[in-house]
């Protein structure tokens, strides 16, 4: 079986990768020769999840699954939320995004925080959507050097490390991307890793 990922980041391929293994094909919008970016103009991270497959079944007639993730902070009103990868401007690197993060929460206790992840698959035109969320606290500084986004500074519940100190194993057993892509595979009926 194959299906189209809707996205050209290929950090989040490898995480999906991860869990996905040899289950499955995965081709990603370069791989099929789509080299824009599908927009996400919407306030809901299910709604842009949403439109990037619609955009690809639409466009292929391929089936197709796309994945919209937000990191949100109670203390900030839910933000960065549905502009997590743009929290500080339409090009902003994760460095800049994680500085602006920090200086919003300086002073601020309610440390607390989650991401979210929601996957919409088209199959054969027909649509689900599953959720994964991970629970933990912002840092006030990074730590570690691996992941991407906002890892640096994302300590899950249970754990004693980042996102970002973690290797890929150790990051799936709390990882909302995992939480949502084994969804996907109870779903289509394949057991993850």
């Amino acid at each position: 079986m194959e299906l189209i990922f809707a996205t050209h980041n290929a950090n989040k391929v490898a995480e999906i990768q991860s869990v996905v293994g040899t289950k499955f094909t995965i081709k990603t919008l370069t791989e099929i020769g789509h080299k824009q970016e599908i927009e996400e103009p919407f306030d809901t991270i299910e709604k842009n999840s949403e439109t990037k497959a619609q955009f690809i079944w639409n466009t292929y007639k391929k089936n197709c699954f796309s994945e919209d993730t937000g990191l949100i902070v109670p203390a900030l009103n839910g933000e960065p939320g549905v502009l997590s990868a743009r929290y500080a401007g339409p090009n902003a690197t994760a460095s800049e995004n994680i500085e602006k993060l920090l200086a919003n929460m300086k002073g601020n206790e309610e440390v607390e925080c989650y991401f979210k992840t929601v996957i919409t698959l088209i199959m054969d035109g027909k649509q689900n959507q599953f959720t994964g969320e991970c629970h933990g606290i912002l840092m006030n500084k990074c730590y570690g050097e691996g992941g991407f986004g906002y890892d640096p500074i994302f300590m899950p519940d249970g754990a004693i490390n980042t996102f970002a100190e973690m290797t890929m194993e150790e990051k799936n057993i709390f990882s909302h991307r995992k939480r949502a892509t084994g969804k996907l595979l109870g779903y289509l009926g394949i057991s993850g890793k």
